[in-house]
Protein backbone atom coordinates (compact mmCIF):
# COMPACT_ATOMS: atom_id res chain seq x y z
CA UNK A 1 0.00 0.00 0.00
CA UNK A 2 1.15 3.56 -0.64
CA UNK A 3 1.90 5.75 2.33
CA UNK A 4 -0.51 8.62 2.95
CA UNK A 5 1.23 11.97 2.74
CA UNK A 6 1.28 14.74 5.31
CA UNK A 7 -1.61 17.19 5.52
CA UNK A 8 -1.19 20.43 3.59
CA UNK A 9 -2.87 23.30 5.42
CA UNK A 10 -5.00 26.01 3.84
CA UNK A 11 -2.32 28.56 4.69
CA UNK A 12 0.31 26.54 2.82
CA UNK A 13 -1.93 26.37 -0.24
CA UNK A 14 -2.42 30.17 -0.15
CA UNK A 15 1.34 30.75 0.13
CA UNK A 16 1.93 28.35 -2.74
CA UNK A 17 -0.59 30.19 -4.89
CA UNK A 18 1.28 33.41 -4.32
CA UNK A 19 4.69 31.96 -5.24
CA UNK A 20 3.94 29.64 -8.18
CA UNK A 21 3.14 30.60 -11.73
CA UNK A 22 1.02 28.30 -13.90
CA UNK A 23 2.31 26.80 -17.12
CA UNK A 24 0.36 25.36 -20.04
CA UNK A 25 1.11 21.86 -18.71
CA UNK A 26 -0.64 22.73 -15.43
CA UNK A 27 -3.81 23.68 -17.28
CA UNK A 28 -3.53 20.54 -19.40
CA UNK A 29 -3.17 18.39 -16.26
CA UNK A 30 -6.40 19.84 -14.89
CA UNK A 31 -8.19 18.48 -17.96
CA UNK A 32 -7.07 14.89 -17.19
CA UNK A 33 -5.79 14.20 -20.73
CA UNK A 34 -5.33 10.44 -20.22
CA UNK A 35 -8.94 10.01 -19.10
CA UNK A 36 -10.17 12.23 -21.93
CA UNK A 37 -8.10 10.24 -24.44
CA UNK A 38 -9.84 7.00 -23.38
CA UNK A 39 -13.20 8.76 -23.72
CA UNK A 40 -12.30 9.87 -27.23
CA UNK A 41 -11.40 6.33 -28.23
CA UNK A 42 -14.83 5.15 -27.06
CA UNK A 43 -16.49 8.09 -28.83
CA UNK A 44 -14.69 7.30 -32.07
CA UNK A 45 -15.74 3.65 -31.85
CA UNK A 46 -19.34 4.76 -31.30
CA UNK A 47 -19.12 6.88 -34.45
CA UNK A 48 -17.68 4.02 -36.47
CA UNK A 49 -20.29 1.51 -35.31
CA UNK A 50 -23.21 3.82 -36.06
CA UNK A 51 -22.85 3.44 -39.82
CA UNK A 52 -21.42 1.09 -42.41
CA UNK A 53 -19.66 4.09 -43.94
CA UNK A 54 -16.71 5.92 -42.44
CA UNK A 55 -17.90 9.32 -41.11
CA UNK A 56 -16.58 12.42 -42.82
CA UNK A 57 -13.30 13.88 -41.50
CA UNK A 58 -15.09 17.11 -40.63
CA UNK A 59 -17.65 15.30 -38.48
CA UNK A 60 -14.98 13.19 -36.77
CA UNK A 61 -12.84 16.23 -35.93
CA UNK A 62 -15.77 18.32 -34.70
CA UNK A 63 -17.17 15.50 -32.55
CA UNK A 64 -13.87 14.55 -30.94
CA UNK A 65 -12.91 18.18 -30.35
CA UNK A 66 -16.26 19.01 -28.78
CA UNK A 67 -16.33 15.92 -26.58
CA UNK A 68 -12.71 16.49 -25.49
CA UNK A 69 -13.36 20.10 -24.49
CA UNK A 70 -16.55 19.34 -22.54
CA UNK A 71 -14.92 16.36 -20.82
CA UNK A 72 -11.87 18.44 -19.99
CA UNK A 73 -14.13 21.10 -18.51
CA UNK A 74 -15.78 18.52 -16.23
CA UNK A 75 -12.34 17.24 -15.19
CA UNK A 76 -11.34 20.77 -14.14
CA UNK A 77 -14.47 20.99 -11.97
CA UNK A 78 -13.46 17.70 -10.37
CA UNK A 79 -10.01 19.14 -9.54
CA UNK A 80 -11.60 22.22 -7.99
CA UNK A 81 -14.01 20.21 -5.85
CA UNK A 82 -11.36 17.71 -4.71
CA UNK A 83 -8.55 20.19 -3.95
CA UNK A 84 -8.82 19.81 -0.17
CA UNK A 85 -8.91 16.02 -0.14
CA UNK A 86 -6.21 15.91 -2.82
CA UNK A 87 -3.99 17.77 -0.37
CA UNK A 88 -4.26 14.84 2.04
CA UNK A 89 -3.28 12.06 -0.36
CA UNK A 90 0.31 11.38 -1.44
CA UNK A 91 -0.55 10.61 -5.07
CA UNK A 92 -2.48 13.88 -5.55
CA UNK A 93 -0.55 16.39 -3.42
CA UNK A 94 1.27 17.82 -6.41
CA UNK A 95 -1.81 18.66 -8.46
CA UNK A 96 -1.90 22.24 -9.82
CA UNK A 97 -4.66 23.60 -7.60
CA UNK A 98 -3.33 21.93 -4.45
CA UNK A 99 0.15 23.40 -4.92
CA UNK A 100 -1.28 26.74 -5.99
CA UNK A 101 0.20 26.70 -9.47
CA UNK A 102 -3.35 27.34 -10.71
CA UNK A 103 -5.82 29.36 -8.64
CA UNK A 104 -9.46 28.44 -8.17
CA UNK A 105 -10.47 31.47 -10.24
CA UNK A 106 -8.13 30.44 -13.03
CA UNK A 107 -9.48 26.89 -12.97
CA UNK A 108 -13.10 28.08 -13.03
CA UNK A 109 -12.33 30.36 -15.99
CA UNK A 110 -10.66 27.47 -17.82
CA UNK A 111 -13.64 25.18 -17.23
CA UNK A 112 -16.15 27.75 -18.44
CA UNK A 113 -14.16 28.67 -21.54
CA UNK A 114 -13.38 25.18 -22.83
CA UNK A 115 -16.77 23.82 -21.76
CA UNK A 116 -18.62 26.57 -23.58
CA UNK A 117 -16.42 26.20 -26.64
CA UNK A 118 -16.94 22.42 -26.71
CA UNK A 119 -20.71 22.76 -26.36
CA UNK A 120 -20.77 25.31 -29.17
CA UNK A 121 -18.76 23.07 -31.49
CA UNK A 122 -21.09 20.14 -30.84
CA UNK A 123 -24.22 22.26 -31.27
CA UNK A 124 -23.26 23.98 -34.53
CA UNK A 125 -20.89 21.48 -36.17
CA UNK A 126 -22.41 18.15 -35.04
CA UNK A 127 -26.02 18.30 -33.79
CA UNK A 128 -27.92 19.67 -30.77
CA UNK A 129 -28.73 16.17 -29.42
CA UNK A 130 -25.05 15.33 -29.01
CA UNK A 131 -24.44 18.74 -27.44
CA UNK A 132 -27.22 18.25 -24.88
CA UNK A 133 -26.04 14.73 -24.03
CA UNK A 134 -22.54 16.06 -23.38
CA UNK A 135 -23.92 18.83 -21.20
CA UNK A 136 -25.94 16.28 -19.21
CA UNK A 137 -22.84 14.14 -18.73
CA UNK A 138 -20.85 17.22 -17.69
CA UNK A 139 -23.45 18.08 -15.05
CA UNK A 140 -23.69 14.47 -13.89
CA UNK A 141 -19.96 13.96 -13.43
CA UNK A 142 -18.78 17.49 -12.66
CA UNK A 143 -21.60 18.40 -10.27
CA UNK A 144 -23.77 15.47 -9.15
CA UNK A 145 -21.00 12.87 -8.77
CA UNK A 146 -18.13 15.14 -7.71
CA UNK A 147 -20.01 17.32 -5.22
CA UNK A 148 -22.60 14.85 -3.91
CA UNK A 149 -22.41 11.16 -4.79
CA UNK A 150 -18.68 10.73 -4.21
CA UNK A 151 -19.02 11.72 -0.57
CA UNK A 152 -22.57 10.52 0.08
CA UNK A 153 -22.72 6.79 -0.63
CA UNK A 154 -20.58 3.71 -1.11
CA UNK A 155 -22.52 3.17 -4.34
CA UNK A 156 -21.04 6.38 -5.76
CA UNK A 157 -19.30 4.49 -8.56
CA UNK A 158 -22.39 2.45 -9.42
CA UNK A 159 -24.67 5.48 -9.69
CA UNK A 160 -22.14 7.94 -11.02
CA UNK A 161 -20.72 5.41 -13.47
CA UNK A 162 -23.56 6.16 -15.85
CA UNK A 163 -22.14 9.61 -16.53
CA UNK A 164 -18.76 8.20 -17.44
CA UNK A 165 -20.20 5.45 -19.65
CA UNK A 166 -21.75 7.75 -22.25
CA UNK A 167 -18.88 8.48 -24.72
CA UNK A 168 -19.88 5.71 -27.19
CA UNK A 169 -23.38 7.20 -27.27
CA UNK A 170 -21.91 10.63 -28.09
CA UNK A 171 -20.22 9.10 -31.12
CA UNK A 172 -23.37 7.22 -32.07
CA UNK A 173 -25.66 10.26 -31.92
CA UNK A 174 -23.08 12.41 -33.73
CA UNK A 175 -23.62 10.16 -36.78
CA UNK A 176 -27.28 9.17 -36.44
CA UNK A 177 -28.76 12.15 -34.55
CA UNK A 178 -30.83 9.62 -32.59
CA UNK A 179 -30.58 7.49 -29.44
CA UNK A 180 -30.83 3.86 -30.55
CA UNK A 181 -30.75 0.54 -28.63
CA UNK A 182 -27.35 -0.39 -30.09
CA UNK A 183 -25.82 2.84 -28.84
CA UNK A 184 -27.33 2.32 -25.40
CA UNK A 185 -25.92 -1.22 -25.32
CA UNK A 186 -22.42 0.20 -25.73
CA UNK A 187 -23.12 2.45 -22.75
CA UNK A 188 -24.35 -0.54 -20.74
CA UNK A 189 -21.10 -2.42 -21.32
CA UNK A 190 -18.98 0.44 -19.97
CA UNK A 191 -21.44 1.03 -17.13
CA UNK A 192 -21.14 -2.58 -15.91
CA UNK A 193 -17.36 -2.47 -16.44
CA UNK A 194 -16.96 0.60 -14.22
CA UNK A 195 -17.47 -0.91 -10.69
CA UNK A 196 -14.88 -3.72 -10.98
CA UNK A 197 -12.48 -1.27 -12.59
CA UNK A 198 -12.68 1.36 -9.85
CA UNK A 199 -13.22 -0.94 -6.87
CA UNK A 200 -10.06 -2.89 -7.65
CA UNK A 201 -8.15 0.40 -7.48
CA UNK A 202 -10.02 1.35 -4.30
CA UNK A 203 -8.77 -1.84 -2.62
CA UNK A 204 -5.22 -0.66 -3.23
CA UNK A 205 -5.93 2.85 -1.93
CA UNK A 206 -8.34 2.07 0.89
CA UNK A 207 -6.36 3.96 3.55
CA UNK A 208 -6.23 7.14 1.48
CA UNK A 209 -9.99 7.12 0.92
CA UNK A 210 -10.59 6.46 4.61
CA UNK A 211 -8.35 9.38 5.59
CA UNK A 212 -10.37 11.86 3.53
CA UNK A 213 -13.76 10.34 4.45
CA UNK A 214 -14.69 9.25 0.94
CA UNK A 215 -17.05 6.27 1.41
CA UNK A 216 -15.60 3.93 -1.19
CA UNK A 217 -16.85 0.37 -0.86
CA UNK A 218 -13.69 -1.10 0.79
CA UNK A 219 -13.90 1.62 3.46
CA UNK A 220 -17.59 1.19 4.28
CA UNK A 221 -18.10 -2.55 3.76
CA UNK A 222 -14.63 -4.03 4.04
CA UNK A 223 -12.28 -5.69 1.59
CA UNK A 224 -13.93 -9.13 1.56
CA UNK A 225 -17.31 -7.71 0.54
CA UNK A 226 -15.67 -5.51 -2.09
CA UNK A 227 -13.79 -8.45 -3.61
CA UNK A 228 -17.06 -10.39 -3.86
CA UNK A 229 -18.81 -7.46 -5.55
CA UNK A 230 -15.98 -7.16 -8.07
CA UNK A 231 -16.34 -10.85 -8.92
CA UNK A 232 -20.13 -10.61 -9.27
CA UNK A 233 -19.89 -7.56 -11.53
CA UNK A 234 -17.25 -9.35 -13.60
CA UNK A 235 -19.70 -12.22 -14.17
CA UNK A 236 -22.38 -9.68 -15.11
CA UNK A 237 -19.98 -7.95 -17.50
CA UNK A 238 -19.16 -11.31 -19.10
CA UNK A 239 -22.86 -11.85 -19.81
CA UNK A 240 -23.57 -8.31 -21.00
CA UNK A 241 -20.57 -8.31 -23.33
CA UNK A 242 -22.05 -11.25 -25.26
CA UNK A 243 -25.40 -9.54 -25.88
CA UNK A 244 -24.19 -7.61 -28.98
CA UNK A 245 -23.38 -10.94 -30.63
CA UNK A 246 -26.69 -12.49 -29.57
CA UNK A 247 -28.73 -9.68 -31.16
CA UNK A 248 -26.72 -9.77 -34.38
CA UNK A 249 -24.86 -6.51 -33.84
CA UNK A 250 -21.49 -8.24 -34.30
CA UNK A 251 -20.24 -11.55 -35.63
CA UNK A 252 -17.99 -14.38 -34.50
CA UNK A 253 -14.78 -12.37 -34.37
CA UNK A 254 -16.32 -10.21 -31.69
CA UNK A 255 -17.92 -13.20 -29.96
CA UNK A 256 -14.65 -15.09 -29.50
CA UNK A 257 -12.84 -11.90 -28.49
CA UNK A 258 -15.46 -11.08 -25.84
CA UNK A 259 -15.42 -14.69 -24.66
CA UNK A 260 -11.64 -14.80 -24.23
CA UNK A 261 -11.36 -11.35 -22.66
CA UNK A 262 -14.25 -12.12 -20.30
CA UNK A 263 -12.64 -15.36 -19.16
CA UNK A 264 -9.36 -13.58 -18.41
CA UNK A 265 -11.23 -10.89 -16.47
CA UNK A 266 -13.00 -13.62 -14.50
CA UNK A 267 -9.62 -15.21 -13.77
CA UNK A 268 -8.46 -11.98 -12.15
CA UNK A 269 -11.77 -11.61 -10.32
CA UNK A 270 -11.38 -15.09 -8.84
CA UNK A 271 -7.72 -14.49 -8.00
CA UNK A 272 -8.77 -11.28 -6.26
CA UNK A 273 -10.93 -13.27 -3.83
CA UNK A 274 -7.81 -14.48 -2.01
CA UNK A 275 -6.38 -11.67 0.16
CA UNK A 276 -3.00 -13.40 0.03
CA UNK A 277 -2.76 -12.42 -3.65
CA UNK A 278 -1.54 -8.92 -2.82
CA UNK A 279 -0.76 -8.12 -6.44
CA UNK A 280 -4.31 -8.88 -7.59
CA UNK A 281 -6.00 -5.48 -7.01
CA UNK A 282 -3.63 -3.46 -9.19
CA UNK A 283 -3.28 -6.29 -11.71
CA UNK A 284 -7.08 -6.44 -12.01
CA UNK A 285 -7.26 -2.66 -12.36
CA UNK A 286 -4.64 -2.60 -15.12
CA UNK A 287 -6.20 -5.51 -16.98
CA UNK A 288 -9.61 -3.84 -16.85
CA UNK A 289 -8.22 -0.98 -18.94
CA UNK A 290 -6.71 -3.40 -21.45
CA UNK A 291 -9.97 -5.37 -21.49
CA UNK A 292 -12.05 -2.36 -22.50
CA UNK A 293 -9.59 -1.24 -25.15
CA UNK A 294 -9.38 -4.70 -26.73
CA UNK A 295 -13.15 -5.31 -26.52
CA UNK A 296 -13.94 -2.07 -28.33
CA UNK A 297 -11.14 -2.78 -30.79
CA UNK A 298 -12.76 -6.14 -31.55
CA UNK A 299 -16.07 -4.36 -32.13
CA UNK A 300 -14.42 -2.05 -34.61
CA UNK A 301 -12.62 -4.78 -36.56
CA UNK A 302 -15.69 -7.01 -36.66
CA UNK A 303 -17.89 -4.13 -37.81
CA UNK A 304 -15.68 -3.16 -40.73
CA UNK A 305 -15.04 -6.74 -41.79
CA UNK A 306 -18.80 -7.11 -42.17
CA UNK A 307 -19.27 -3.66 -43.74
CA UNK A 308 -16.64 -4.30 -46.40
CA UNK A 309 -18.10 -7.63 -47.37
CA UNK A 310 -15.97 -10.06 -45.40
CA UNK A 311 -17.91 -12.90 -43.85
CA UNK A 312 -18.20 -13.35 -40.10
Amino acid sequence: MKQVGAVISTEEIVVAQASNQPSWSDYLELCKPKVVALMLVCTAVGMALASSKIPSPELIIATLAGVALVAGSAAVVNHIADARIDALMARTQNRPIVTGRVSNHGAIALSLIIGGLGFGILWFAVNPLTAWLNLASWAGYGLVYTYFLKRATSQNIVIGGLFGATPPLFGWTAVTNSVDPEGLLLVLIIYVWTPPHFWSLALERKEEYALVNVPMLPVTHGERFTRLQILLYTFLLFAVSLVPFLIGMFGYLYFFSALLLGLVFLFWGIRLMKPSNTDAPMATFKFSILYLALLFGAMLVDHYLYSFGFTN
